[in-house]
């Protein structure tokens, strides 16, 4: 591949990952703001491919779904959020294409992908749900094999293998609506998302030669990559928090809960994953002291997260890696002070939104600070 290629994938993949941050950033403001059913069918909404505007639109949107009033305020957002998405999607074809064009065969699994993908969406607005689950299975299995084949470093087999999990997501976003926004797929799509930004951001990085010229630092690549693990399992529990509304399960109450340091809890019910289908999960359904059981192992998965996290800034900053402890320092005590202040300001949209984005910026503070821990890749490799 010639430099002039490198540089403009090296481009492609710093604009996809920052753009992944932003649709990261809004599909949270969705969900927070409770927009995640305003469009009760996909990938259309009230079958328009934007979303009705006019009045005899809005009437027959009534009439169609009457189990679902149209909102306007509502409505645009999910829209936009998977026209949002959809164009995230666009990226990352071209920047697996990119990454496997020296494989034939790579490049034929990545367009037959692509065309899979589009297919399954086709039929599945036609109702024919069998073949469209077959056809994203395949979409989703083609990337995967496709980066296998790649004989290449981890960023080029990455920047193929993150389109099989943008499908994923995306199937994972039909979910959402058609299973009424059951926690479990909620959850799933949040961590969906944040594993494509960080896929995205990881190939960005490791393409813009980001790492060291010796292994000066290859002690610390262990406790980096456990933090990130930590930090994962942590969003996980925020992501449940959010999906089950338990984030005020608490009241406006902390550090105690409720007025009491340990309230009535049933983590029984608070951790059940699957409780069928055709439920609605809008606004939760469970009783408070499973609720409160979630909010209380959130906070307790942030104090051992701030911990942990605080010491490992602290040892990358004396190991010489300086301006990655203080990043990740700084970004740690912003993300902290914002789930207090959702506490005590009752759940904010702007706040709350913030804090779904500090959590992403938490997550690449470590990702950079794990890449500055690998080898630089030969630039042979890269070419």
């Amino acid at each position: 591949m010639s430099p002039r290629a490198v540089k403009a994938l090296r481009r492609l993949a710093l604009l996809a990952a920052l753009f992944a941050f932003c649709v990261v950033m809004f599909g949270a403001f969705v969900r927070l703001s409770n927009a995640g059913l305003s469009c009760p069918d996909w990938p259309t909404c009230y079958g328009k491919v934007t979303w009705p505007g006019h009045a005899q639109d809005i009437a027959q949107a009534n009439q169609a779904f009457p189990d679902r009033p149209y909102e306007t305020h509502k409505a645009w957002r999910e829209q936009v959020h998977r026209f949002l998405a959809g164009s995230l999607g666009v990226m990352v074809l071209a920047i697996a294409l990119i990454a496997a064009w020296r494989r034939t065969l790579a490049v034929v699994a990545v367009i037959a992908s692509a065309v899979f993908a589009a297919a399954g969406v086709v039929l599945y607005t036609r109702g024919e749900h069998t073949v469209s689950s077959v056809l994203s299975a395949l979409a989703i299995a083609l990337p995967l094999l496709a980066a296998a084949t790649l004989d290449r470093p981890g960023a080029w087999r990455i920047g193929v293998a993150t389109l099989a999990v943008i499908i994923f997501q995306a199937m994972l976003g039909m979910w959402t609506v058609t299973l009424l926004v059951k926690p479990i797929v909620v959850t799933g799509h949040l961590l969906g998302g944040l594993a494509t930004f960080a896929l995205l951001a990881w190939a960005a990085l490791r393409w813009w030669r980001v790492g060291t010229v010796d292994d000066r630092y290859a002690a610390l690549r262990g406790p980096v990559a456990i933090g990130i693990v930590v930090l994962v399992c942590q969003i996980t529990l925020g992501g449940w928090t959010s999906s089950n509304y338990a984030a005020l399960a608490c009241g406006v109450d902390f550090p105690k809960c409720l007025g009491q340091w340990w309230p009535a809890t049933d983590f029984h019910q608070g951790f059940v994953l699957w409780r069928g289908i055709g439920v609605n999960y809008e606004g939760g359904v469970l009783d408070m002291a499973a609720r409160s059981a979630i909010q209380i192992a959130h906070r307790i998965g942030a104090l051992v997260t701030f911990c942990y996290l605080a010491w490992l800034a602290h040892r990358l900053a004396r190991a010489g890696l300086r301006r990655a402890g203080i990043a990740i320092g700084v970004v740690l005590v912003a993300q902290v002070l914002l789930g207090i202040g959702n506490v005590h300001l009752g759940l904010p949209l702007p706040v709350a939104t913030a804090h779904n984005g500090v959590a992403a910026l938490l997550l690449f503070t470590l990702l950079a600070a794990l890449a500055r821990t690998q080898r630089l890749p030969a630039t042979r490799d890269i070419l």
